[in-house]
């Protein structure tokens, strides 16, 4: 599997680089980004949608986006809509 590169956190450094990219074979979005702090965890596990059950199952995670990476996972979300356009039967 290659993963389409969309963007990396323009303020990254050597480490710590939120990054964006979409699996062309299932249209999805892969990021990378920060753990969310135990304090953003508890809050997400307490407040789910109506009709979930509370908490985070093991194999989901909260992360953090920071907010310059929002045009990336935006792009990200536009490339995936083409991607999983063009995978649909006609």
């Amino acid at each position: 599997m290659a993963l389409e590169f969309i963007g990396i956190d323009p303020n990254t450094g050597q480490s710590g680089s939120p990054t964006a990219w979409v699996d062309p074979a299932t249209a999805d979005i892969v990021l990378q980004s920060y753990i969310a702090d135990e304090a953003t965890l508890a809050e997400c596990a307490e407040n789910t949608a109506f009709g979930h059950a509370k908490g985070i199952p093991a194999h989901e995670t909260v992360i953090r986006i920071p907010a310059h990476l929002v045009s990336m996972v935006r792009e990200a979300c536009d490339v995936a809509e083409r991607r999983a356009q063009l995978q649909r039967p006609a």
